[in-house]
């Protein structure tokens, strides 16, 4: 037996492969499903089940792809009602993998479809949870994000989740291996450890959900407290999920055709397609294409992509570090953004050479800001909320990059203000979409709170209620 997860930082998402006797199934697949296939190929054996845990919010699962290319059945759980051809599984219904079983398991809460499936080893003991959203290291899924699909409140789905951990999770041995879906960074939860897999005893004694004697009460309030609004891809994924969607292959030819700034220039102007710049910030600061936007490859990019641009439909044109071109059109799609339309050849390196008009950011180091900081200059922070009340500086204005459109009217039109976050990732993210706005009487502080702390700008953790609109 052989279990492999396969983890996407940028995501935070685990999928997983279980290999058993020269049968294999994969768990919560990525978009891109050729590395399972590969894999499967390499050890002689067949992929037999694609199994899901639910209709995923925060990416496109693989799952359409997976079955077309191999014949591999898609299993869900109870309730699930996929537009394809798909297993519905009853609760406790078992699948046999070479000498193992797996066990579906209902446990709706999450979503009304979410189930969990269990491993149980060629010697008939229960081995390994593949918990989905339902349950993570250190937190559980969200309950929030099906309310409409399930006609439910927020309130009666954490009620749904909290008898679905007690009597179906919780009623596992202890050393049960627990492998989520998802890892910290994700939207699905709130608390989630950096940790991707445990057991069900350690859950027991460290994650707040699954505190002894909680009664279900305390559950739906401390589940329920303090959720942010989820992103606004995600009902488009469930949507992408549900129903299918286009052949990775299909959007790979369509988004890494290469053209010349004049051909580049032309479809933007045409398509309003918007102008993704996914090379490093420093280089973005230095100059780019007028009203571009940026959200920088190596960051968080997929998550930021799907947070900042509402439509996956959205037309989309990139700038790119050369080579990396199919990598960001593949990274598009795992959330959904198919409609990329090709990349500018030469990067930006062409853009400046063929005379074309450019932009900048002016950017400043965190020494230069401490000297001008006594000018009464506003400064907007948009790193989290939790980041801010955490520590930061004072009277900066919060105003968290995830938001940022709902707090377009706090900037200042004419006079100059001052941008930050943690790194120096989100705040030219945040520089770039006020320059696309007509916001440009903005100052970069390179290196964010990071740098800001080290040369000893005084910070506090003192709130005063106007910098929290």
């Amino acid at each position: 037996m052989k279990i492999e997860q396969i983890y996407t930082g940028c995501l935070a998402q685990g999928a997983y492969y279980i290999e058993s006797n020269g049968e294999v199934a994969i768990i919560d697949p990525l978009r891109e499903v050729e590395p399972y296939i590969k894999k499967a190929e390499k050890a002689n054996a067949k992929i037999t089940y694609i199994f899901e845990t639910h209709f995923h919010a925060d990416f496109v699962s693989g799952h359409v792809t997976l079955s077309k290319k191999t014949g591999a059945p898609i299993v869900y759980g109870p309730m699930a009602n996929p537009a394809f051809d798909a297993i519905i599984a009853n609760d406790g219904q078992e699948f046999k993998l070479g000498n193992i079983t797996i066990k579906a398991i209902h446990t709706p809460g999450h979503t009304m479809e979410s189930t969990c499936y269990l491993l149980i080893d060629e010697n008939g003991k229960d081995y390994a949870l593949f918990s989905g959203d339902t349950l993570f290291l250190g937190d559980v899924g969200r309950p929030d994000l099906a309310q409409k699909a399930a006609d439910m409140t927020q309130e009666e789905l954490a009620g749904t989740l909290y008898e679905s951990l007690r009597n179906k999770v919780m009623t596992l041995a202890d050393d049960v291996i627990v492998y989520p879906a998802h890892g910290a960074g994700s939207a699905c939860g709130k608390n989630l450890s950096k940790e991707t897999v445990g057991s069900i005893g350690e859950q027991k004694k460290t994650n707040y959900a699954l505190r002894e004697n909680m009664t279900k009460d305390e559950f739906i309030q401390e589940v329920t407290d303090g959720l942010l609004p989820p992103p606004q891809y995600f009902p488009l994924n469930v949507k992408m999920n549900k129903e299918g969607y286009d052949d990775i292959d299909d959007v790979l030819e369509r988004g890494t055709r290469a053209l010349s700034p004049d051909e580049f220039e032309a479809i933007a102007n045409d398509s309003g397609a918007i102008v993704l710049d996914v090379r490093h910030q420093k280089d973005f600061v230095k100059g780019h294409i007028p009203r571009s936007i940026f959200i920088g490859i190596d960051g968080g990019f997929a998550p930021w992509v799907g947070a900042l641009i509402a439509d996956v439909q959205q037309p989309i044109l990139l700038v790119t570090p050369e080579g990396r071109e199919e990598e960001t059109v593949t990274r598009l799609s795992r959330v959904g953004f198919d409609n990329t339309l090709g990349y500018l050849n030469g990067s930006f390196d062409a853009w400046e050479k063929a005379g074309k008009d450019i932009d900048t950011i002016e950017s400043i180091s965190a020494e230069t800001f401490k000297e001008a900081l006594n000018n009464d200059i506003p400064v907007f922070d948009v790193r989290k909320q939790g980041e801010y009340l955490s520590s930061h500086i004072k009277d900066a204005h919060l105003t968290p990059l995830d938001f940022l459109n709902d707090h377009l009217a706090e900037f200042p039109k004419n006079d100059t203000f001052y941008v930050h976050c943690a790194g120096g990732y989100r705040s030219v993210i945040a520089a770039s979409i006020l320059k696309s706005r007509g916001i440009h009487n903005l100052i970069d502080v390179a290196g964010g709170f990071g740098a800001i702390k080290k040369v000893g700008i005084p910070v506090t953790d003192e709130v005063c209620p106007s910098t929290l609109k």
